[in-house]
């Protein structure tokens, strides 16, 4: 069994607490097919990332303007949330919750960093039913800098009051995963959304299907991940 010792967590939001890329991959094939790009779902997963209003630049170049790109991400975002909630219950990853709860129990502190939007990640933590349990929550629009930059979790460590390198990560994405060996610290990847080959170039401590079968304990001043 592995262990690793730590001082908080930090989770990345999509494809890690809830297996939701294909919903966002969706809204985008239906958002772009509306702009005259009609994407299949395997390209829209293998070549649209990041920030909405970045991929809209990279995508169209000056063809809108910054407030058309503004209005046509919020489109995209809510057309994601309307899909997603209809069937929110089966897209959480199974033991995220039960993890979640055993961590708070503990009282480790924790925290969510998403490169998500504002209205997006509250949707999620509100249908996840974990506020309460978080010490902060960090999103698109509170940073000014993306993954793999890791300002992100080094956010939400400084809110908790832990040094970020003593923070364990979790994350599905490479981008995501990056971050964390760019912060210095530890990360667990959940295969959600991408499988273990795409991240040979990475330090990853460990990869799980989901959530299931780790725990926290406390030992002394300083908590303990277990992973079997």
């Amino acid at each position: 069994m592995k262990n690793l010792p730590t001082q908080a967590l930090l989770f990345d939001l999509d494809g890690t607490l809830v297996d939701n890329m294909m919903v966002h991959h969706r809204a985008w094939q239906r958002k772009l097919k509306e702009l005259g790009l009609d994407y299949s779902l395997e390209r829209v997963k293998a070549e649209i990332h990041g920030v909405n209003l970045e991929i809209l630049k990279n995508l169209f170049g000056d063809r809108f303007t910054p407030e058309e790109r503004e209005q046509i991400a919020w489109d995209k975002e809510a057309a994601y949330r309307d899909i997603f909630a209809a069937d929110f219950a089966a897209n959480i990853v199974p033991g995220a919750l039960d993890f979640i709860r055993q961590a708070h129990a503990a009282g480790i502190p924790m925290a969510i960093g998403t490169a998500g939007p504002k209205e997006n990640a509250e949707f999620v933590v509100e249908n996840l039913g974990i506020g309460h349990l978080m010490g902060h929550l960090v999103h698109s629009g509170m940073v000014s800098r993306g993954k793999p930059d890791p300002e992100v979790f080094q956010q939400g460590a400084d809110a908790l009051g832990v040094d970020l390198k003593d923070c364990i990560i979790f994350e599905d994405s490479v981008t995501g995963a990056k971050a964390a060996n760019n912060a210095g610290c530890p990360v667990v990847v959940l295969t959600t959304t991408h499988d273990e080959p795409e991240f040979t170039k990475l330090e990853v401590a460990d990869f799980r299907p989901d959530f299931r079968g780790m725990k926290i304990e406390k030992t002394g001043q300083e908590f303990r991940l277990f992973l079997d």
